[in-house]
């Protein structure tokens, strides 16, 4: 299994050999690729980008980036976020990077991961399906892998939903970022872990593509506040978590996320842990 990190670099064109010697130096051997503004982007800047990771020996374990809601009702500003995506995906391909990653999205103005009743619409999934047959169609001619995520305020908000849009695009170009922690939503979630990792493996595990390492936990707070914390700190079944991910798919890339710099490297002590004990081998 690989071990790479979302974050813990500066912004693409600010990168230096010394930030990707960081990267190697914490036990890591890649990093997310992000470009907030892949329309204004010259693919020759990141063909440079790309020499830099190569020479570090460092490699880009996926791409990401900004881009407009592909669920978004006003068709001009969907097929913005589409074509915004489809330059994430020539980039993620010049790089060579194994996923170009995917947001569900959702009709929060206030940003693409936030709660709205109508995120969970049947015509807000069509238009989903829509986007990404769109895209699917474009990643497939590119030679490229999507790895879309869902989450439980977003459209794809239980294993079962994303699976009804895999069969709904029905391509070969669309796979799964498994991150568990987006489908923890209830106390008793919290508290059995160990059935959403079940049922995402079971369910989905065939499309796995990468997987993002995080933890959960509950705050002694009301209403309910469930919120991402430390990996290995706190409810997440972290070992069932590695061992079924490293089943499925050993070759993959687990990446870190959400975390200042300064924890990246507990972060990635603590995964080292889990795997040595399930005698799994870390790149």
């Amino acid at each position: 299994m690989k071990v790479g990190v979302s974050g813990f670099l500066p912004a693409w064109q600010l990168i230096t050999p010394a930030d990707l010697k960081r990267v190697r130096d914490t036990g890591l051997s890649g990093a997310v690729l992000r470009v907030d503004a892949p329309l204004q982007t010259a693919i020759a800047d990141v063909h440079r980008v790309k020499q830099l990771f190569a020479d570090a020996g460092v490699s880009v374990c996926q791409m990401n980036g900004a881009y407009e809601n592909l669920i978004d009702p006003d068709d001009a500003l969907r097929a913005s976020g589409i074509a915004g995506l489809q330059a994430l995906i020539r980039f993620g391909v010049a790089v060579g990077a194994p996923s170009t990653y995917v947001r569900p999205g959702s009709l929060n103005p206030v940003g693409q991961w936030w709660p709205h009743r109508d995120n969970h619409a049947p015509r807000t999934f069509d238009r989903l399906v829509q986007s990404m047959r769109t895209l699917c169609t474009f990643a497939e001619q590119e030679g490229a892998i999507l790895a879309i995520e869902g989450h439980v305020v977003s459209t794809l908000d239980s294993p079962r939903r994303v699976k009804d849009l895999f069969d709904a695009v029905a391509s070969p170009a669309l796979m799964f970022n498994f991150d568990p922690v987006n489908f923890i939503g209830t106390v008793s979630d919290v508290h059995n872990t160990a059935r959403v990792l079940n049922e995402l493996c079971d369910v989905l595990g065939h499309r796995f593509v990468a997987a993002h390492a995080k933890d959960v936990t509950i705050l002694d707070a009301h209403v309910v506040q469930i919120v991402e914390t430390q990996p290995c700190t706190g409810t997440l079944d972290h070992y069932l978590f590695m061992k079924r991910f490293n089943k499925i798919y050993p070759t993959g890339w687990f990446i870190i996320e959400h975390l200042p710099d300064d924890r990246v490297p507990p972060a990635r002590a603590a995964w080292g842990v889990v795997a040595s004990a399930l005698e799994i081998s870390l790149e």
